[in-house]
């Protein structure tokens, strides 16, 4: 329910409401500004309305301008979570969701881009057609003033100038036109698709953010778009003298007779985005310091289906449960970092990274491992531990394709504390739910299961761990491997004693299955994997909790890795 969420996510909440917040203040306030201001009179009579949409805009694109740049200042994110960890987990928790906010923050700049992009043109448009008049109104009047000195009104000085000329001649024109097309870029090459299949593309376009800031520093330098001076106004009022301008004769002898005079609106962009930009840089420096730290591979397997197990040990490296870590291979790219899911557990002495080829820089990290072991950069861990997992007596966990991964150090840590009696963990029972199209690319997780499974049942604690593989994917050749071995012991897809199942998962028969073998105990259910199946989950929760706090509750986990 929406009361469960703000709980759960007040800070979230806060952060999205103040942005929401001052985003509408900002804009409000400034669209009324330019509106109204009589410091601005002779600017609308040629501009109209176009101008506050114009300005307004432009205030919100250098308030996100300035926040887009922290929420991936990841270092400093981990450096505020441990100042935090005395904070309620939930707050450490929320940091997690920086990419969701810089997200946001991102689609506002593309509205608020075209926002300002279409008013510049409407303003344009109209500071040519007043140039061109002929006639004695007001606009025609204004744009013919001071063409010879630097008071003039209308940027537009000739009756040639186009609106292209103008875009790709002047100043805040080009670096316009440049920070337009860089976020374009940006963002259509960030989408999920990309970032999954193409990680170079978006890893090497969204690198345009230094064209598109400093294109933003340089926008407003030129000063275009101008207002009557202070000492214009003094003189010569809008509100009293601009009546006279369109009907002065040759020898004037009242107050209204000197012609108003026009200065520029300062550029400002650059004292928005000046503190986020140096705390960036240090955030770069100090990357490229801990990437400098040695890292030894320890171990490397090779698994089937070209997945790459690294374990490794790094001096000072402490790791919890569902974190990750950004790796780089200079012999391969000395700039691309790429983020992995840790699937050691902590109680281990190395830690480890499973890596799937898919693209370009994978591939090329396999093949060069098949061959030598190339020096290795890393920098993490990163994000906050999924130790709730501990906390519950029954823990149901759903792993859905590479969702999977994280569940290896879950799963992996919560043996070595089960075998070490630690007073930490409270959990009696684990259901493990895979669901992946086919197994190929996750050989090594099936090795991992049936490893702890052989464990747990060497020491008597077979029952701890109940876990069904369900394969979405059904293809004949394993149909007819099925069928010829119905009768093993192991599963034939697998090799793991608990069978496979074809087909997606009835949440009902196996919620109804756990709330009737643990009748009063608290369930946490944690998901690695799509939204869609996040939706069904937490209708199941809901739906076996009991009313009666004696027995059993389903509380549901979604983690963001």
């Amino acid at each position: 329910t929406m009361g469960n969420w703000l709980v759960n996510h007040w800070f979230s909440a806060a952060v999205l409401a103040a942005w929401l917040g001052i985003n509408i203040f900002l804009f409000t306030y400034y669209f009324l500004f330019f509106d109204r201001d009589e410091q601005y009179f002779y600017t609308r009579a040629i501009l109209g309305s176009a101008l506050a949409w114009a300005r307004a805009s432009a205030k919100c694109l250098n308030f996100n301008s300035m926040l887009i740049l922290l929420p991936v200042c990841r270092n400093l994110l981990s450096f505020l979570r441990g100042t935090c960890s005395c904070c309620r987990r939930t707050l450490r928790k929320q940091l997690d969701h920086n990419l969701t906010f810089h997200k946001l923050v991102a689609y506002a700049l593309a509205l608020l881009t075209a926002v300002h992009t279409i008013a510049h043109l409407f303003n344009l448009e109209r500071y040519n057609q007043s140039q061109q008049a002929t006639d004695s109104s007001l606009p025609a009047v204004l744009s013919k003033m001071h063409l010879q000195g630097s008071k003039w009104l209308n940027p537009i000085h000739s009756n040639q100038t186009t609106v292209e000329y103008v875009a790709f001649t002047t100043i805040p024109g080009l670096t316009g036109v440049i920070i337009t097309l860089a976020l374009i870029l940006m963002v259509t090459s960030s989408t999920e698709f990309i970032r999954r299949n193409y990680f170079e593309l978006f890893w090497y376009t969204h690198h345009l953010f230094l064209v598109y800031f400093a294109g933003l520093v340089i926008h407003g330098i030129a000063g275009l778009v101008r207002g009557q001076t202070e000492q214009s106004m003094a003189e010569v009022h809008p509100y009293h003298c601009a009546e006279y301008l369109t009907q002065r004769d040759q020898n004037c002898t009242h107050s209204c007779c000197k012609d108003p005079e026009f200065g520029s609106i300062p550029a400002e962009s650059w004292k928005w985005v000046l503190a986020p930009i140096i705390l960036y840089v240090f955030e770069r420096i100090l990357r490229v310091w801990r990437a400098q730290q040695k890292v030894v591979v320890k171990k490397v397997v090779m698994h089937p289906a070209r997945v790459l197990e690294l374990q490794m040990q790094k001096k000072g490296f402490s790791m919890e449960v569902g974190q990750y870590i950004f790796v780089n291979c200079p012999a391969i790219s000395p700039l691309e970092w790429h983020p992995f899911t840790l699937t050691s557990a902590p109680e281990e002495d190395f830690f480890s990274i499973h890596i799937r080829a898919a693209g370009d820089w994978t591939e090329r990290l396999i093949d060069t491992f098949q061959s030598e072991t190339p020096r290795i950069e890393v920098d993490g861990p990163f994000g906050t531990a999924s130790e709730d997992v501990f906390q519950y007596e029954v823990a149901m966990l759903v792993g859905a394709g590479i969702g999977v991964t994280p569940f290896a150090s879950v799963l992996k840590s919560i043996w070595y504390k089960f075998q070490q009696a630690d007073q930490t963990l409270k959990t009696k029972k684990i259901y493990f739910y895979w669901l992946c199209r086919d197994t190929g690319a996750f050989a090594w997780f099936n090795d991992l299961l049936a490893s702890l499974e052989q464990k747990m049942t060497e020491s008597g604690k077979a029952d701890f761990l109940t876990y069904r593989l369900f394969l979405t994917g059904w293809d004949t050749s394993i149909a007819n491997s099925v069928a010829l071995h119905f009768d093993t012991a192991t599963d034939t897809v697998t090799g793991l004693r608990h069978k496979t199942i074809f087909g997606r998962p009835m949440w009902n028969m196996e919620f109804a299955a756990v709330a009737a073998a643990h009748p009063r105990s608290v369930v946490g259910v944690f998901l690695c994997g799509p939204e869609a199946l996040a939706k069904s989950l937490k209708k199941s929760c809901h739906q076996h909790s009991s009313l009666d706090p004696r027995k059993v509750k389903f509380y549901f986990n979604k983690e963001n890795f």
